[in-house]
Order: structure tokens, then sequence, then C-alpha cells
């Protein structure tokens, strides 16, 4: 099982969840492995310590019930205990609900995939051969903003600043496209932002409203929010998120340098506390915040198709593309959505938090992951690797 790059970390391109797939569908139930109580909490407290973790929370659930760990507290030196109610920032696992919102509009005939870009941005460059399923699916060649030296020097130098969507697509637009339409792959939060503004223009209000009336109010989501760009600040209860080193300093690997990854495994060198960095930069990428059970009820809604018709749910599912061909049974991407073996969901992260979140409607699997540190010092995507190590067991 390898790993799925997917996140809107504003660094390199990390946040990773692990993924093993072809394009055919499952018809069949996968054989599971059950894991039990004693084994599932040594797998994750034994990856907590060695990846010097602050919290951690696990929930598992399968046909045979829910098993849940929590591990550690919500602050570095103390806090409470971490529970499945602290509410964290979800980072681009917020890409499914702006993906969700688009398919939606696009089985109410009011937008096609097929569509370019440009009929809703004509400011993008090369718009008119982009369409709104490139967007979707990672395909559109467009730069990615959070791969800027500007972007990373200013959240350094003002982690408060309140960024708009178009300041965030005004740092992609100068850089040349990473290959023509449709022919390659490379994880871009640009496509993210302009979907955002699309359906904001579709749907006639805020992305926030768009969200509560189309997937948080249905599903009953009522700890799940999509902040304003002013808000710094998370709901109680919540957990403190933890980053080490600065943007610039892990832009291109998000592994600290040697010595300062021994410095923090003697414990003379913390992680920085960056629970209130305006998340604006991330918008419709991911700026979310949510809790462990919310986003169970999420992903097990966006697995088996609660929020779109048949017709789109079976588009969907068939949407999975590797995101490197020369790569066969490695990493997936479909409609805005990740496929980690048999389990559909997404990854995410933001300095200071990674999450992972995947079901499979066929076994009766979900499993939710989130960590308060992130990346780890040695570049790792804490919540994905847990998760990595819990489906290998499950999923021999």
């Amino acid at each position: 099982m390898t790993l799925l790059v997917g996140a809107c970390s504003s660094g390199s391109d990390s946040g990773s969840g692990p993924g093993s797939t072809t394009t055919t569908q499952a018809t069949t139930t996968p054989t599971v492995v059950p894991i039990d109580d004693a084994a599932l909490k040594a797998t994750v407290e034994t990856a907590a310590k060695d990846l010097m973790l602050p919290g951690v929370v696990v929930l598992l659930r399968t046909a045979k019930g829910e098993q849940t760990v929590t591990y550690g507290t919500t602050e570095r030196d103390g806090g409470a205990p971490v529970s499945l109610d602290d509410h964290v920032r979800i980072g681009s696992n917020t890409k499914t609900w702006t993906s969700t919102v688009i398919l939606q509009q696009v089985q109410e005939g009011k937008i096609a995939l097929s569509d370019p870009v440009s009929k809703y941005r004509p400011d993008v460059p090369g718009g008119d051969g982009i369409t709104i399923e490139q967007l979707l699916n990672m395909r559109s060649g467009l730069f990615n903003y959070t791969e800027t030296l500007e972007l990373n020097q200013a959240m350094d130098q003002d982690p408060q600043r309140v960024w708009t969507p178009d300041q965030l697509l005004a740092l992609a637009y100068p850089h040349p496209p990473y290959f023509p339409p449709g022919q390659g792959y490379h994880y871009s939060n640009t496509n993210f932002v302009l979907l955002g503004l699309i359906a904001e223009q579709i749907d006639g209000k805020p992305l926030g409203q768009i969200f509560q009336s189309r997937i948080f109010g249905p599903l009953g989501l009522s700890n799940t929010l999509f902040p304003e760009p002013t808000t710094n600040t998370l709901p109680a209860p919540f957990s403190h998120g933890y980053a080490y080193g600065t943007n610039v300093l892990t832009m291109t690997d998000p592994a600290i340098p040697p010595d300062m990854q021994a410095a923090a495994k003697a414990g003379t060198l913390a992680p920085n506390d960056v629970t209130n960095v305006n998340p604006s930069w991330a918008w419709a990428a991911g700026s979310g915040i949510s809790t462990t059970r919310d986003l169970v009820t999420w992903v097990e809604a966006l697995a088996d198709g609660k929020v779109l018709d048949p017709d789109m749910q079976a588009k969907r599912l068939a949407s999975f593309q590797p995101t490197d061909p020369s790569k066969p049974g490695g990493p997936e991407y479909g409609l805005g959505e990740a496929k980690f073996g048999s389990l559909y969901g997404h990854t995410g992260e933001l300095p200071g938090y990674n999450s992972f979140m995947g079901s499979d409607p066929n076994s009766g699997v979900t499993l939710v992951v989130w960590a308060n540190l992130a990346p780890a010092a040695n570049g790792q995507d804490p919540a994905s690797s847990i998760a990595k190590s819990i489906i290998d067991k499950m999923f021999p």
C-alpha cells in the first residue's frame, strides 16, 4: 500500500493517506481481518510516541461495532486529554465538500463537467481549454499557489493575514502550467479555490452558507463549520495544533533538517503552536473545521452516495485514475475524492493538523484519524501514517 498525496499544506505537497487501488470498482466484499482493542491501541500509541505527537484520536467502525483510541492531550505541555468531541482543522478534507457541491450543481443542470472554466472565470490563463472536470480531478495543470515562495513567506511573517480567494489565484497565475490540460496529474489547491468561487457564482451566496444548506444541515453535522475568513479561532472544545520550523523551511521538504530533528528528539526543540494561524489561505481547498464523529458521518455519506443521485455517484466512483500511471496499483484520485485500498475519502493537512477519513460501504469499515502535530519532525503525515498501519493490518 502506497501513500496518496493530497493536502492543503502551505509548503510541500504533503498530507498523504494510504491508497492502493485499481480503476475497477469493487463488486465483492473485501476480506477484513479484525483488529482487537489491544492491538489497535498499541499501533496508535507506538506511532504517536515515535512521531512525538501531543495527541491522536482514532475511530474505527466495522460490522462488529465501534472502536476508539485517544492518546495524549490537546496541548503539548498539558491541557485536557484529547477526545472525540474536539474540533480540529481538517485541511483538504474540505475539498470533498467543495467537489460534492459542484457535483450536486451538475446533477441539477446548473453546470456541466465539460464546461470550460472560462465560462465562469474568464481570467484563468488557458481557461478555454480547462474543464470543470479537470479542476475536480487535479488534471488542469494550473500551478498550485501554495507552492509559491510568496505565500509561504507571507504566512511566516503575518500568520493572521486574511486572504481573499482572488489574492490566492493571483499568486498562481504568473506561473506556467505543469502540463497541458488533461495531460497529467498535479495536486493543486488552485483548482479548488476556483471551484469554490464557481459554486458561489452558481448558487448566489457565500460558500459557507452553501455548505450549510447542502451538506451540514441535511446530514446533521452540527459540529462542522466553514469559518469566516476573518476567524482565527476554533469552537470549544478544541485541540491545539503544532508544527516544527517555518513554512519556508519546509516548503520543498516537509522534514526539518537533521540537526533540528535530533534536537526535537532530545527535547531541546519544541514545535510552534500554530492553532490560531488564519486559515483563509486555504479557503475552499482546506479551511474546514470538524470533529471525529462528524467526519465519520460525512465520509460514510460520501462513500455510500447519500449526497448525490445514483447516476452522479456512479460517475464519481468511476472517475478514479492513477496519479502516476507508471506505478500500477498506486494512488488514485477522482472527482474531488481519493481512494485508499477499499476505502473512499480524503486526507487533510494544515500546519498543526493532519487528518484521514475513509469508508468502504462493501465491508462496512470506516476509519477516521487526526493528530495535532503536522507534519512530524521527520516529514511524515502522522494521521495518514497511523491510518496506513491500521488499514494494512485489516486488509492484508
